[in-house]
């Protein structure tokens, strides 16, 4: 028999609109307009935030006005579906979802100007928007001509309060990683000079399956020898070698929540200078998780940056290495050196130590952490790094 796992209460969405409110009357916002489709990664964001509504083949938006019930958006093929799911109870076709080469007899499309009259605003004048970047832009342009007024990008402000999780959040996350944690052993167990890169996907896909993930924040990669240079990896036929480096990135979707957790593999006589490479990028997410605490900032992030330049690997430190996880696998507030925003208490954050495009390959050495008023506790029991 399956034990009870955790999930996000419906009631809890109520309460996220409530917040969302607070925020949109200190920047004068009438109306907000959050956008969200099946696109990997950004894309089913705001639909599972505000709406518990994950997009499949048509996008949807959500409405929410300074007042009154909000409104889930979808297209002719996802009513049904989404008023099994949502808490948004109200759900309308909105005809600029309308599919131009299908017929829908039966099903009533109303054009997004006409939904905004029935929320009886008045004559609204700043309007939110939440996904513009992932939005078409025909999406995007039909909607400014149909309300030709202050339209306002809020993603910043939505992140923000997204990036401190509630109870049911941090269990769900929880959750998350401990399937991450299982794939990831899983991949280390089976992984073998002669295995290829996608059975050793396939092993602990399935294990994740079978607890519960939902699917992936972003492909899973096992890349390997020259596979592994870059940041963005594919998982193909290679055969691992006998003397190979493995990066192995795991990101399972669970109720809507990511976890990202990854590490190098050794197989055999690496070369010197990558088991350097490992080691330093190794003791630089060690450093980092020691200071993270409520109230710190990208000044940690720094620390692990100056570990990697004691070693001559700064120019591998390729991107920021520790970002906020949530209903996106990599999102604000991200601690690179530019940032200026603090950590805070019940924040989920990933550290992600980077070596890329090194002449003999890259890695990553990745795991979340619960941010604490003192200190972070990891979420995922890993090792940070596997030589076999």
């Amino acid at each position: 028999m399956n034990s009870v796992k955790p999930i996000i209460p419906m009631e809890e969405y109520p309460i996220r609109w409530e917040r969302t409110r607070r925020i949109m009357k200190d920047h004068s916002l009438d109306l907000l307009v959050a956008y969200a489709d099946d696109h990997a990664v950004f894309g089913p964001a705001y639909g599972r935030y505000l709406a518990n509504f994950t997009a499949h083949f048509e996008p949807c938006i959500i409405l929410l006005p300074k007042e009154g019930d909000p409104v889930l958006l979808v297209g002719p093929e996802s009513p049904t579906y989404a008023s099994i799911h949502s808490p948004i109870k109200n759900i309308v076709v909105l005809k600029e979802f309308d599919h131009p080469d299908e017929d829908y007899p039966f099903t009533e499309m109303v054009p997004f100007v006409k939904v905004v009259d029935s929320l009886k605003l008045g004559s609204p004048k700043r309007i939110g928007l939440c996904g513009r970047s992932i939005m078409s832009a025909g999406l995007y342009n039909s909607l400014i001509k149909a309300m030709p007024v202050n339209w306002i990008d809020f993603d910043s402000e939505i992140s923000k309060l997204r990036a401190v999780k509630s109870p049911a959040e941090i269990e769900v996350m929880r959750y998350a990683y401990r399937i991450a944690e299982k794939g990831l052993l899983r991949a280390i167990e089976v992984i073998e000079p002669g295995i290829t890169e996608r059975e050793v996907a396939a092993e602990l896909e399935y294990v994740m399956r079978k607890m519960g993930s939902e699917g992936l924040g972003i492909d899973t990669f096992v890349a390997s020898g020259p596979n592994s240079r870059s940041i963005i990896a594919r998982t193909t036929f290679r055969e691992i070698n006998k003397d190979d480096l493995v990066m192995l990135t795991i990101a399972p979707r669970y109720e809507g929540y990511h976890s990202a957790v990854a590490i190098p593999i050794l197989f055999g006589k690496v070369h010197d200078d990558i088991r350097k490479a490992v080691y330093a990028a190794k003791e630089a997410h060690e450093i980092c998780a020691a200071a993270l605490r409520s109230g710190a900032g990208a000044e940690v992030e720094q620390m692990g940056r100056d570990h990697m330049a004691g070693v001559n690997l700064e120019k591998h430190f390729l991107y920021s290495g520790i970002h906020s996880v949530g209903v996106m696998e990599f999102e604000a507030p991200i601690f690179g050196p530019s940032c200026k925003s603090l950590m805070e208490k019940d924040m989920i954050l990933s550290i992600d130590i980077p070596v890329f495009d090194a002449p003999w390959g890259g890695f990553r050495i990745e795991n979340g952490y619960l941010i604490g008023e003192k200190d972070a506790q990891c979420l995922a029991d890993i090792p940070l790094m596997v030589e076999k």
